[in-house]
């Protein structure tokens, strides 16, 4: 689903330049239930944004479902990001003058789809997440994990191939956290590709894989430990 092979990019900051990724090599498989960790200023931020078709990339070459992606237009990248991928963030991202049920129609508004048409399959996509007693309340009316909730069926509405989930439960305290991570891998379940950037460990370990950057540099891969029979994963 996504291979990037010697990604670099760099920014230029006055007079100097500052070289960000380093030669990233990466593989995701269709399917995969993935986290990536690195703390601040190692590239993850970064990474993100070139996953998400947000930034360019400087050399290297980044497939996306087995195209290149490289040197799009604005329109389309949005072609592309549409298509391909759906955003969780961790500030949830909601219009604040949109209840729930608008809120989650909302791509389809941008796919051209009739505004009756769209608000029905809203309201399938906020059942699956739970919440269809609450479709028409307000961000405001909403707890976090509910606002959450609301964007992850917002980002599951036009059928994407992968979720990319930027520090989802960084909002959360621990047991919504979990809530959600349950969301996420009921979603995975289907066959759905599932990126989280996250900081937290127990969030990580939710996940089949671990990837962790440092530096600009994904590190040498290991394997996760399973938590409950102690072998490797």
């Amino acid at each position: 689903m996504i291979k990037l092979n010697a990604i670099n990019k760099s920014y230029s900051i006055g007079k100097n330049s500052l070289h960000v990724l380093k030669g990233v090599n990466l593989d995701i498989k269709d399917g995969e239930f993935v986290s990536i960790m690195g703390s601040s200023g190692s590239g993850k931020s970064t990474l993100l944004n070139i996953l998400g078709i947000l930034d360019e990339y400087d050399s290297g070459e980044y497939y996306l479902g087995g195209t290149l992606i490289k040197n799009l237009n604005q329109s389309k990248a949005a072609e592309y990001r549409n298509r391909f991928i759906g955003f969780v963030f961790q500030s949830f991202n909601l219009l604040s003058f949109k209840n729930a049920v608008e809120n989650v129609a909302l791509p389809l508004y941008y796919q051209g789809i009739k505004r009756k048409e769209r608000n029905r399959i809203a309201m399938e996509y906020l059942d699956r997440v739970g919440l269809t007693d609450w479709a028409h309340h307000m961000p405001s009316e909403l707890s976090g994990g509910q606002k959450q909730r609301v964007a992850i069926a917002r980002a599951l509405i036009t059928n994407p191939k992968i979720i990319l989930a930027d520090e989802p439960t960084g909002a959360l305290d621990s047991v919504t956290s979990q809530e959600v991570m349950q969301l996420f891998k009921q979603v995975h379940a289907k066959g759905m590709t599932l990126i989280v950037v996250t900081h937290e460990n127990e969030i990580a370990n939710m996940t089949e894989r671990i990837i962790r950057i440092k530096d600009g540099v994904i590190d040498t891969p290991s394997e996760k430990t399973n938590m409950l029979t102690g072998t490797e994963a």
